[in-house]
This record gives structure tokens, sequence and C-alpha cells, in this order.
């Protein structure tokens, strides 16, 4: 049996990353992308949540009062891996957000694709992000973690990442998920933090830093 090496503790920043069992896809079309999502939204909180089903149906006006386990950060979606950088901010908030996510998402994809066993290669990985200039390089990492500069003939159209939310001025609409102001207010400006993104990535690609690895 395997044990967790690290320990997470509240306002701490931290990259959590999987993959699928064998390297083998997570998402086969669209509506998986979308419901991965709406399971990263609908089960960071600190209380039971039901049916995702049901949720759906219900207003918005709910969320501003939810008590979160985590902050996302940034996060990427790719074929058969995830990256989320996140904030805990609820005891064990990590914990049992990913338990959640991983228990519940792999429920209805089994049920979907009429299969059985794990769908996810064992415990999520992560990693402490012990500075702010890691942090900030981190955000570039995983906000264009799709991009086909990265993962070459592997980039794909079933993809998803909080690139467009960090892009975008609008800070309205359910598709936000990420407190993107944790890294946009360190920059004067959008246009610079978009400079920094792509001058980052490009050190990334070549230096091939280690603490960016995914295994």
């Amino acid at each position: 049996m395997s044990f967790r090496k690290i320990n997470f503790a509240n306002g701490e920043f931290y990259h959590i990353y999987n993959r699928g069992v064998e390297k083998r896809p997570i998402f086969s079309d669209s509506y998986d992308l979308q419901r991965f999502l709406q399971s990263m939204e609908e089960f960071n909180s600190t209380e039971p949540i039901g049916s995702i089903f049901e949720n759906s149906f219900k207003k918005l006006g709910s969320e501003a009062s939810k008590l979160k386990l985590v902050n996302f950060v940034a996060y990427c979606l790719n074929p058969n891996h995830f990256h989320f950088v996140l904030e805990q901010v609820s005891e064990k908030g990590i914990e049992k957000f990913m338990h959640r996510l991983g228990t519940g998402y792999t429920k209805y994809f089994n049920n979907k694709q009429k299969r059985t066993g794990a769908l996810f290669q064992g415990v999520f990985k992560s990693k402490h992000v012990n500075s702010n200039e890691y942090l900030l390089h981190l955000s570039v990492y995983v906000n264009l973690n799709n991009d086909p500069k990265l993962l070459g003939s592997e980039a794909s159209k079933l993809s998803k990442s909080s690139w467009s939310e960090y892009l975008s001025e609008n800070n309205f609409g359910k598709e936000n998920l990420c407190k993107k102001e944790i890294i946009l207010g360190q920059f004067k400006t959008l246009k610079e933090y978009e400079e920094f993104a792509r001058s980052s990535l490009d050190d990334i690609i070549r230096t091939k830093e280690k603490e960016f690895d995914f295994d």
C-alpha cells in the first residue's frame, strides 16, 4: 500500500494531476468533458451535494453562499489526463474534493461506457508550490497544457483549459471556475500576463524543467 508523502495545508497551493489507467482516455466526447467540468464545480462544496443531474436544474443563486473545499487557480483537461492548480481553503479540502471528483466521475463514465473498475491511474499526484515564482510559471504550464507546443501530435480538440478564462475580461458566467486574480493581480495588464505566459512556455519547453514533468 502506498501512502501520500505530502500534507495539505490551508492557504497553500498545489499542483494536482492524474491520468487515465494505462494512459487510456478519460473523455470520449465533448459531453464527458462538460460533465467533468460540472463535477469540478459541483463537488467543490463542504456540504453534501446530492445528484449532479438534479442540481443542474437549480438556479445559480445559491452558488455565492456555497463554502468551498478548494480554490481553482488554473486547470487543463486533456483526453487522457488533467492538471489542476489548487489552493486548499477547507481542512482536508483537497483530499475530500479529489475523492468526490474521482469517485463521482468514474461512476458516471463507467455507467455510460458499460465498463467496471478504475478509471484513473491510482491515487492522484500532487506537488507543493513552494514559491510565488513557481506558482506563476505553473499557472502558465497548466493554462497552456493543451497547447500543441507541449503536446505535439497528441494535441486534441477534446480538451479544455482555464486559458480562455484568463484571456477574458468578463468575470461573469458559470464557465469561470478560477480565482484568476491570484495570478493576474501580479501583472499590470492582461496583455502583460499573456506575454509572460508565451515567454514562459517557451522556456519550459526548452529546458524541460523537472518540476513540470507529469510523471
